[in-house]
């Protein structure tokens, strides 16, 4: 009984674990794009929250697999849409100024940041209509 408890917790930790990540990594990838715009290096973002396809394609699989809804997906979207970005402006470069890649990336922030708030708030709803 007590360890059917305890795998009852370690899951729902799991669970929790695996719908902040996305959120901690969409934090850090801000954080570092905003510092970089401002020449200010922390490698400490990278070692807290670098990611490469395969933790990527882990969280996207979980996501599905514990069927998070949008609201959750949304921030391994924006962390993605980030990462290619960076990739493309890393090796082959686009052809902006620095401003207006910074204003580029703010804006695609603001566009996720909508989503997030309107499917979350979708959710709400949703769910509030199921328990009346």
């Amino acid at each position: 009984m007590e360890e059917n408890l305890d795998r009852r917790r370690l899951y729902r930790v799991e669970v929790w674990v695996i719908k902040v990540i996305p959120m901690l990594l969409a934090l850090t990838s801000l954080l570092n794009t905003i510092l970089s715009y401002f020449n200010i290096d922390a490698p400490i973002l990278s070692y807290i929250g670098g990611v490469s396809i395969l933790p990527l394609l882990f969280l996207y699989l979980s996501s599905y697999v514990f069927r998070f809804c949008t609201y959750h997906r949304l921030f391994l979207h924006y962390v993605s849409l980030n990462w290619i970005l960076n990739i493309v402006d890393y090796y082959w470069g686009i052809p902006v100024s620095d401003k207006s890649l910074f204003l580029l990336y703010l804006s695609i922030t603001g566009a996720f940041l909508y989503l997030i708030l309107y499917f979350h708030q979708k959710e709400v709803k949703k769910n509030k209509a199921a328990h009346q």
